[in-house]
Parts: structure tokens; sequence; C-alpha cells
């Protein structure tokens, strides 16, 4: 198998919301549009991450129709998690999840976009093998 390109899509009430939040905190561009879709990229982070409006007709399987992106966290690996945490709350965007490092040296914060997608940086301060 030869896999060329890979996507995470969300199924959300307000793509526009969502597509701006992004663009406006995460550095996404748009890279292609359409009547309810948005799909955005990023240099460097190996996915696009697409919105669809809830109710697409298009939507496939049918059964998603009406369901909601709930129980996902889209997370990004950084550089410097303390100074995109910074960042973020300099920029007024309300934290979910304030700065906490786990036993396992993960060191992460999470926002929500207007649609309730949970967005997590993440930063590795010690490899997870170090906690065995």
């Amino acid at each position: 198998m030869n896999i060329t390109a890979s996507a995470i899509s969300l199924n959300v009430e307000d793509v526009s919301a969502s597509a701006a939040f992004v663009q406006r905190h995460f550095g996404f561009r748009e890279e292609m549009a359409a009547d309810g879709f948005v799909s955005l990229t990023r240099d460097g982070v190996g996915f696009n991450l697409v919105f669809l409006r809830i109710g697409l007709a298009t939507l496939q399987p049918a059964s998603l129709l009406a369901q909601r992106a709930e129980g996902v966290i889209v997370a990004f690996v950084v550089d410097d998690v303390d100074a995109e945490y910074a960042r973020i709350k300099d920029a007024g965007v309300p934290i979910t999840t304030p700065i906490q490092t786990e036993p396992w040296g993960e060191r992460f914060f999470q926002v929500t976009d207007p649609n309730g997608v949970i967005l997590q940086l993440v930063q590795w301060v010690h490899s997870p093998e170090a906690a065995d």
C-alpha cells in the first residue's frame, strides 16, 4: 500500500467558525472549500484538517449525517509548548485544560474551538520510556 496523503474529517455545525479558529491560532490555510466543506493544510503537519457541516448530503456513510465531532482530540506536537501556551493566552483564547505535565513526560494544554473540537498542543519533556 502506498498512502499519498491523509486527512482528519470532523463534522461541525459551523464550518467557517472552526476553519477561522485553526487558521488564526494554529497557522492552517485553506486548501479547498465548497458549501459545507473546507480542507485546511499546514506545512509540516502531515495531514489536512477537514471540517464538514452536519447534515451535508454528500457525507458518507449516511449514518454520520447528524453526528458531530465529539470525543475527538486533535493533538499537535510542538517544540516549545510553554511559548505556545503564552501565545494562545495572549491572543485571548480560552484555555480548556491548563498547561500540565504528565508523569510519563507529556506536557500539554488544550483549547476548544467554537464547535467544541478540542485541540491539544503537546511537547515531550522526557521520553515516555523514561517513565517505565
